[in-house]
């Protein structure tokens, strides 16, 4: 083990903080091959940061806040703004093409930002082109291991914390592979919603694996719905980036009428939660939902964002000239393991960073294009702390989770997690009711119960639980049958000891058969 550290997952946090712990030993865990699997990879917007004159990290700070509904944690967003430059920097660097104007940074401006401070590529490949860039260079680092092709299944621990990791690669094979530091950065639950722009292997596991060894989860509630989402009955739903809305393209109904400037006085580039509640509004009312590039981008469609002229192409639209059929789809977890803005979490020897952490930094409602900026910033401080051994917080006492490392890996079978997804969307989507949210929950219980206790339906419960307990409407979370906001702002906190104390003296649930 030594002073080895084991990061696990390979998106754009991932990758940053195996490059910056050199020269440290670093082993790099992906699933999937480097650059599948990702949603980094598949970002559109950018990396916001204060590159321009008339703009600064108190500006960016305080629409972070803003836009996250009163749960933002200021020294997060703080911390975030100011050091997101200098990641920019050093990515272009490195070699990213991140666009200029002269000797000025190429800029967009997107919704809930005061400044144009988008870091871009070709209007929508920043997440596409920063990946290649660091899978170029990581693949080149003497001091990374790189396993492509092993998944955790569940992280080990000890009465000293967390100590590594259990792994199973390709050929079936678990091996137990241990770490003085362990750090998450798996990404989202995009994956447990069947609408999701994100890999449909993104579910979640983060939450749960660290929640089996202690971890506390925060703000599991808070799913960010990407307002337009390409409704074309795509599995998953190509993303319109909100660089569109940025440049000029408007939200229309079937008839060609605007709808956004009787909801806002940002009209489209009102906050996400917003524009993506009104948008399923227009959806569900039988009005539709359209974006309407015609006038604002026109002819310069395929040069300027291409990633979303292809995927219309893909599906019989020229968004030259017709408008794009939009729908709010799952695209980003706010909530995730609780951390503080270097990714400490309450575990000794375990880290989590990027879309699968909770540091405070998006609330109730994520600031557009700040995830790759958290990515970058959240790791290059993550590796600094865990190259100053800097562990402040208090260890707690755990011990190996019961079982075998070698037992094989509960996974839900295709057609049950096609079920759970699809009620994840139905019950626990833009717009959620006790009553479904209770439904969700039987279904999850017969689940468990038929199949076994896999990660994926924790990370659901997790996410359910959280959902029914706040009885607000907040940000990306919005209770019809509480559409108040309270007054006090509050922080969701789970623990699986508080999950399974809930569950006690509960029946199992009869699942239908399939």
């Amino acid at each position: 083990m030594a002073d080895r550290t084991l990061i696990i997952g390979a998106g754009i946090a991932g990758l940053w903080a195996a490059l910056k712990l050199a020269p440290k030993p670093v082993t790099l865990l992906t699933g999937a091959p480097l650059g599948q699997g990702a949603a980094s990879a598949w970002a559109q917007g950018g990396v916001s940061a204060a590159l321009a004159d008339n703009d600064s990290p108190e500006l960016h700070a305080a629409d972070t806040v803003r836009a996250g509904a009163g749960l933002v944690d200021a020294d997060a967003a703080e911390a975030i703004a100011a050091g997101a430059a200098a990641e920019v920097e050093a990515l272009a660097a490195l070699g990213a093409p991140l666009e200029r104007e002269g000797d000025n940074w190429a800029l967009s401006r997107e919704a809930a930002h005061s400044a144009h401070r988008v870091a871009r590529v070709k209007g929508d490949g920043a997440g596409a082109a920063i990946m290649a860039t660091l899978i170029e260079a990581v693949r080149k680092a003497d001091h990374i291991e790189l396993k492509e092709g092993w998944k955790a299944v569940r992280l080990l621990g000890d009465a000293s914390g967390c100590t590594g990791a259990a792994a199973k690669a390709r050929d079936g094979r678990i091996e137990r592979i241990h770490a003085a530091q362990t750090v998450l950065a798996t990404g989202g639950a995009g994956g447990l919603f069947a609408l999701t722009t994100t890999p449909a292997g993104a579910q979640g596991q983060a939450m749960a694996m660290a929640a089996r060894l202690g971890a506390r989860i925060q703000d599991p509630e808070f799913i960010q719905f990407h307002p337009t989402a390409l409704n074309a009955d795509l599995d998953p739903a190509p993303l319109c980036t909100e660089a569109l809305r940025g440049d000029g393209a408007v939200l229309i109904d079937k008839s060609g009428k605007r709808f956004m400037k009787t909801v806002h006085d940002d009209a489209e580039l009102a906050p996400r939660d917003v524009v993506a509640r009104a948008v399923h509004r227009q959806n569900t009312s039988g009005q539709g939902a359209y974006l309407d590039c015609c006038e604002a981008i026109g002819d310069s469609f395929p040069d300027r964002f291409p990633a979303v002229f292809a995927a219309c192409r893909r599906a019989g639209i020229d968004p030259r000239r017709e408008p794009i059929p939009v729908a709010p789809t799952a695209h980003y977890h706010m909530g995730g393991v609780m951390t503080d803005i270097d990714g400490r979490t309450r575990i000794a020897g375990l880290w989590a960073i990027g879309e699968c952490a909770s540091s405070g930094l998006h609330g109730a409602n994520r600031l557009a294009s700040n995830s790759l900026a958290e990515g970058l910033v959240a790791a290059a401080r993550c590796a600094q702390a865990i190259e100053a051994a800097a562990l402040t917080v208090a260890r707690v006492p755990v011990s190996d989770p019961p079982g075998d490392a070698a037992a094989p890996l509960v996974a839900l079978p295709p057609l049950a997690l096609t079920r759970l997804r699809q009620a994840m969307s139905r019950h626990c989507g833009v717009e959620r009711t006790g009553r479904g949210l209770r439904e969700l929950l039987a279904l999850i219980d017969a689940l468990q119960t038929r199949y076994g206790d896999a990660d994926t339906l924790l990370a659901a419960r997790l996410i359910v639980t959280g959902a029914l307990q706040r009885e607000e409407s907040r940000g990306g979370h919005f209770r019809v049958d509480f559409p108040e906001t309270q007054k006090q702002a509050r922080h969701t906190c789970l623990t699986l000891a508080a999950l399974t104390s809930a569950q006690t003296n509960q029946h199992p649930n009869a699942l239908p058969a399939e």
